[in-house]
């Protein structure tokens, strides 16, 4: 990676570290913890996250989310937001924190490995709120990763999620955040082929 694009990246996740209102969960299966592991590296003690959830093993998997016909997917992303959102808003309200800005930012992804050379996609999602007890929004995509190795899609990986999370965090209109989604990225590594936004957050729901 070009030194100038992983600046990029790591400064993005520096503001959000240093962000005092944002407080939530990373849940990624699949591909592993790339997204959170961006923030770790920083270094930053405090940072957004008080957890982070990585079930790699399927039997694990489904005796936190219930079972799955299929592991990438859109019901399974789904039973995770909802499950770890749950627990979140629990644990918010026990805490005298003055209006987090909530969220919930999880991935199912299918890389590469020694075994799976077939196609490398994953859904993401990620829901946020201004306040504990308010009506969260979410964004969600459908990505498809276009590198060769595990190594350069687990990075690729990391960014486009430091985007998107910053992107929720910091660019109310859809179009701004749709445009920066790729951003500190070369174009050819990595496809976004779905997106939509939903919720109070958006005026109106956006395909693209």
């Amino acid at each position: 990676m070009k030194a100038e694009m992983d600046l990029g990246t790591d400064k993005k996740a520096f503001q959000i570290n240093l962000d005092a209102k944002k407080y939530g969960t990373f849940a990624e299966i699949g591909a592993g913890q790339e997204v959170a592991r961006r923030f770790f590296m920083l270094g930053v003690r405090r940072g957004p996250s008080p957890k982070t959830m990585s079930a790699y093993d399927m039997t694990f998997s489904d005796a936190i989310y219930g079972p799955a016909d299929r592991y990438v997917s859109r019901n399974r992303l789904r039973t995770m937001l909802d499950h770890e959102y749950n627990l979140l808003i629990d644990a918010a309200g026990q805490k005298a924190r003055r209006g987090p800005h909530l969220f919930v930012f999880a991935d199912t992804v299918a890389a590469r490995s020694f075994k799976q050379h077939s196609e490398s996609h994953g859904c993401w999602e990620c829901v946020s709120s201004r306040s504990p007890r308010g009506e969260p929004s979410q964004i969600i995509i459908h990505i498809r990763m276009l590198d060769e190795s595990n190594v350069d899609q687990q990075e690729a990986l990391g960014i486009v999620g430091v985007n998107l999370l910053f992107g929720a965090f910091y660019h109310p209109q859809p179009e701004k955040l749709i445009a920066s989604l790729q951003e500190n990225l070369d174009p050819d590594r990595m496809q976004v082929d779905l997106i939509k936004f939903s919720g109070p957050a958006y005026a109106e729901s956006t395909i693209v």
